[in-house]
């Protein structure tokens, strides 16, 4: 049996398990509520590894990587970042946010979340929230449906396009069949299959070098190779407090990440959750850590090196030569492949799904058609699913789309506009309507003005600074909300009622 068939064999049957898990979760699919939140009925273990498997993406076996790959290990500082975040966000957000989605009128997306906590009848911060939500997502998804492309040709050769199209219609069959429930019950598998990879692989490969780490580096290019292993180096020159806050700034954007809030509002229970919070944490420093190692090990193992934004297929490459060439265990390595396949599929199924929610729950059922019966809207939401894919695929379509920038312009947008908003309805009761729609809108253009507008010399801002807009976006956003609150009506006295509600709630 030739390597590439044995890989192919690999693939086809982690797709097709894919797909009958989508089948599976259909049939226990009957509600918007089970298409969205799964019945709020989630286990420890699924809810962790789904959220962490859906917020990590290729990013985590391509971009990030590839990064160190090219950089230096100074790039690890956007994984501490993050790491900070997931632990803030599972210890101070994720109980109160699901006590609060239920308080507040059985919210099953963050929109509907913002529209009852502020009890806004006239659906404002519905419609801005939902509309922020597929603006980002775009290009977040595009950014998942990238990497699938780029898996496909350096793995079998085949046209990235090609590749593209393929990666992107299973994603599409399971999460338009079975819904959350499909998401997070693929996600848990692919949270796990991601972990054995990113551990095993890297261990592997340091094991089959010639010579130690630190000759391997030079052989490959590595001139200082002191300088490459720093923190406090990026590609050679010293890291500034400000790209050093910039990449820490990653981790704010974890409280405006809908697919992963989510998650906290669709576990089973409170005991359920404090066990969800401690998994999650474990998974995601193991994984970053390992994450920033394959970017190291790549580099002294991979021969010829990889350049421009081949860079970013270095776990891909790293596990073709370890069980291709190396251990001539072709079918093994296919399985491990599976797990960057992993990565990208649990992200891309649930941002489609928030999307979804957020066109058929939060616009034409809440504003549009409040009469709209529940099978019109679980109709519309997968109708959605199919066509915020194909917009995804079209924004993916180039070859050259770094995965990295797309993530990162979309984690800076949601993360500016539904962060501070996230945490001031939580914990500060004064925070009222106008404050909360001034920080959504402040939030989010914001990111588009100092990402996309050539302002300074023909140059966006970014490129002018270097600063990425979340560490500014997040804070402008924050002060704009407590700002226009101050200034404007106190919240009236039910609303605050039900903010206090919130520390006395009970399980049924």
């Amino acid at each position: 049996m030739s390597t590439t068939v044995a890989i192919l064999i690999a693939f086809v049957c982690y797709l097709l398990l894919m797909i009958v898990i989508g089948i599976i979760s259909m049939k226990q699919t009957n509600s918007t509520e089970d298409f969205f939140l799964g019945g709020r009925g989630l286990n420890g273990w699924v809810a962790a590894l789904s959220a962490q498997a859906s917020d990590m993406s290729g990013w985590l076996l391509m971009g990030l990587p590839g990064s160190i790959y090219a950089l230096g290990t100074g790039q690890a500082w956007i994984a501490v970042g993050l790491f900070l975040g997931t632990v803030a966000n599972w210890l101070f957000i994720s109980k109160r946010l699901r006590r609060y989605t239920i308080i507040a009128n059985n919210s099953l997306t963050l929109p509907e979340f913002f529209e009852n906590r502020y009890h806004d009848s006239k659906k404002i911060l519905l419609g801005i929230s939902s509309v922020v939500i597929v603006v980002f997502f775009l290009v977040y998804t595009a950014s998942a449906l990238a990497s699938g492309g780029k898996l496909f040709n350096t793995v079998f050769g085949v046209d990235y396009h090609i590749a593209l199209l393929i990666g992107t219609a299973v994603i599409l069959i399971y999460t338009f069949m079975g819904g959350f429930l499909a998401v997070c019950t693929t996600d848990f598998v692919q949270g796990s299959l991601m972990l054995v990879g990113i551990l095993l692989v890297p261990i592997i490969a340091y094991n089959m070098l010639d010579g130690d780490m630190i000759t391997a580096l030079s052989a490959n290019g590595i001139s200082d190779t002191d300088g490459y292993l720093s923190m406090f180096l990026n590609n050679g020159a010293s890291y500034s407090p400000k790209e050093i806050l910039s990449q820490l700034a990653w981790g704010l954007g974890y409280c405006g990440m809908p697919h992963i809030l989510v998650r906290f509002m669709a576990v089973k229970n409170e005991k359920e959750l404090k066990k969800s919070s401690v998994i999650a944490i474990i998974w995601v420093a193991i994984s970053l850590i390992f994450a920033c190692v394959i970017g190291i090990v790549g580099r002294a193992y991979i021969v010829p090196v990889l350049e421009n934004s081949a860079t970013e297929t270095v776990f891909v490459e790293m596990i073709k030569k370890v069980f291709s060439v190396d251990l001539t265990l072709p079918f093994i390595g296919g399985i491990f492949l599976c797990g960057i396949l992993a990565a990208i599929m649990s992200t891309a199924d649930s941002q489609l799904l928030v999307c979804a929610s957020s066109v058929s729950k939060d616009i034409y059922k809440n504003i549009l058609k409040p009469d709209a019966p529940d099978d019109k809207v679980l109709k519309i939401s997968r109708i959605t699913v199919l066509v915020i894919a194909v917009l995804a695929f079209i924004i993916a379509w180039n070859p050259d789309s770094s995965i990295m920038g797309l993530v990162s312009d979309a984690w800076a947008g949601l993360g500016s506009a539904f962060g501070p908003l996230v945490v001031c309805s939580l914990f500060w009761k004064r925070t009222n309507l106008p404050g909360a729609v001034a920080g959504i809108l402040s939030g989010g253009i914001f990111v588009i003005i100092w990402d996309y507008i050539p302002l300074a010399g023909g140059q966006t801002p970014y490129a002018a600074t270097g600063i990425y807009s979340l560490l500014l976006g997040f804070f402008i956003s924050l002060i704009v909300i407590v700002i226009v609150s101050l200034l404007t009506k106190a919240p009236e006295q039910s609303i605050l009622d039900e903010f206090e509600s919130v520390k006395n709630y009970k399980e049924n």
